[in-house]
């Protein structure tokens, strides 16, 4: 696995599956079985974590109770004995760059969850290490601070440009601020890629449901016109994916499609003037209300169950269009799906 410099890097996956035990190797707290860590062409591994120009953010932030804010961040300079005209200096830079100067003096106590992470970050960039990683820094902070401290991080890191290696099990995370992602699961990288490679194309039955909301359903290639492929799958017929390297008739292939992929309505569809359009009918489950959007779970007469999400683009003052036990038709084109077991 390669981390270009500069670009802020992802590991995702869930609990257990070895992101976090990456990370601490790539720091020099935990040493590999096998393999190497190397920081621009030059292998680390034989170096102690305060040699390898790498700092840590951690899950708990590690913040010292009884110095100040500003002592909390020029710590590392203090070890390094480096005079205390440099040291105001420094840390009024990046008290600045996380927005904390007005909070220089305070204790940790005083501070709140984002303003703690933020002296962390601060504390960590300030020796000016080659890489920055942080260990789920937001996972104790609320939905909303999360957002908004993941916004904050994005914006330091376009501005200081250094590598960001960040541990997370959350996809929204990921995918919000990513440049690339590596995908975990059971100590195995198994994709690598942008957001958007990741989400549309993902390389595996795991990463297609672990990240997002998906429909997998299992099937046979039945025929393969060009790019066109028809898959028979059990109790919902033929359906139409295209690919660009289409698998050989009668191989066992998993289609995918998102949930926002697939058109709902209460009505029957006209007749289709394309080809390569899906449809089907069932009756509403269960809607699931969220502001702007509704998931609706809809079983098909063979009870397979279909997600489907329906964006709130207008307003309305009636109440959902489409209800509980409603009968529905559903459609999506052969270019929003694709399938997985192809070769």
């Amino acid at each position: 696995m390669v981390i270009r410099k500069g670009e802020f890097f992802s590991l995702l996956g869930p609990s257990g599956c070895g992101k976090t035990t990456l990370l601490r190797i790539i720091a020099g707290f935990d040493d590999p079985d096998g393999g190497d860590v190397s920081l621009d062409g030059f292998s680390v591994l034989n170096f102690p974590p305060n040699e390898r120009h790498v700092n840590t953010v951690f899950q708990n932030y590690a913040l010292f109770p009884h110095l100040t804010v500003f002592e909390n961040v020029a710590f590392p300079l203090r070890l390094k004995k480096t005079p205390n005209a440099a040291v105001r200096s420094r840390v009024g830079d990046y008290l600045e760059l996380v927005q904390l100067s007005a909070h220089a003096e305070k204790m940790p106590a005083q501070l709140s969850g984002g303003q703690k992470q933020r002296v962390a970050v601060a504390r960590a960039l300030i020796n000016e290490p080659n890489v920055l990683l942080l260990d789920e820094p937001l996972s104790a902070l609320d939905a909303k601070l999360r957002q908004h401290m993941l916004i904050e991080l994005d914006s330091i890191h376009d501005k200081i440009g250094i590598t960001f290696i960040y541990v997370t099990h959350d996809q929204q995370e990921a995918l919000s601020v990513s440049d690339r992602i590596a995908v975990m699961n059971a100590g195995q990288v198994l994709q690598i890629g942008t957001p958007h490679e990741i989400y549309e194309s993902p390389a595996t039955g795991f990463v297609a449901a672990f990240i997002g909301e998906t429909n997998m359903l299992e099937g046979t290639v039945e025929s393969v016109d060009g790019t066109m492929v028809a898959v028979s799958v059990p109790g919902l017929g033929r359906i139409l994916v295209t690919e660009d390297e289409p698998p050989a008739p009668g191989s066992k292939a998993s289609v995918v499609v998102r949930p926002e992929k697939i058109r709902i309505d209460t009505e029957r569809p006209a007749p289709a003037k394309r080809m390569d359009i899906n449809f089907l009918e069932g009756t509403v489950d269960e809607p699931i209300y969220s502001g702007s959007s509704t998931k609706y779970y809809v079983r098909h007469q063979s009870g397979t169950i279909l997600k489907v999400i329906k964006q709130h683009s207008n307003w309305s003052d009636e109440g959902p269009e489409i209800e509980w036990k409603d009968r529905v038709y559903l459609s999506w084109s052969a270019d929003d799906a694709y399938l997985l077991g192809a070769s």
